[in-house]
């Protein structure tokens, strides 16, 4: 009976968001507000279980001595962030986000240049022709002038004309081409999740299928 009920309530909810393609309604907007709340409270528990009460109660339960205590400095961190919903005393919340966003951005930096930038750019220094193999040696000459005309493409210090014109145009080919397949590999995915929704409502709600 449990499983019917939840199989019920998802169809209904399901159709609720289906309906904005009619227009908005009171339907939508119950299942759209249904939705953030639910994950809301959602990420409230998991933060609660797998962050605080880990990190900082049962750490501060453990820890002894100065170990424990230190705890304090991300408590009092945390609390004042909460103090931004008081619009007098708002501004220390500045304090935690400032100190938030300067750790995001330090961490932020050194992973993306660890991560994307020299892993790249190592990609990038490959053999224009390999003995015996015309296919990965036309896809390494692609893959290199694909980088370097995209590069020419930024290059904002010249005009972009003469013999910088054609490198340039080139480079406007690929990136082109390479926002087309994130476009193509977002709509694929929407798509999945369309189809998923569909099957759920065929199969497991009417049973059609």
């Amino acid at each position: 009976m449990a499983e019917i009920i939840g199989i019920w309530v998802a169809a209904f909810l399901t159709l609720c968001i289906f309906s904005f393609l009619y227009k908005d309604n009171p339907l939508y907007k119950f299942a759209e507000h249904l939705y953030v709340g639910s994950s809301a409270a959602y990420m409230l528990v998991y933060f609660y279980f797998f962050n605080i009460k880990p990190m900082l109660i049962d750490k501060f339960i453990a820890e002894t001595g100065l170990a424990r205590w230190i705890l304090i400095i991300p408590t009092f961190l945390g609390v004042i962030m909460l103090l931004r919903i008081h619009p007098k005393i708002g501004w220390i919340s500045r304090w935690s986000i400032a100190f938030t966003m300067g750790i995001g951005a330090g961490i932020g930096i050194v992973a993306g240049i660890h991560g994307y930038i020299l892993p790249q750019t190592k990609a990038t220094f490959l053999p224009l022709f390999i003995k015996g193999d015309l296919i990965q040696s036309a896809n390494n000459i692609i893959l290199v002038v694909g980088v370097l005309t995209t590069f020419l493409f930024f290059y904002f210090s010249k005009e972009h004309k003469g013999l910088l014109k054609p490198p340039v145009k080139i480079g406007m080919a690929f990136i082109m081409v390479s926002f087309g397949a994130s476009f193509g590999y977002t709509v694929m995915a929407r798509l999945s999740l369309l189809i998923g929704r569909i099957y759920f409502l065929l199969h497991n709600w009417l049973h059609l299928i």
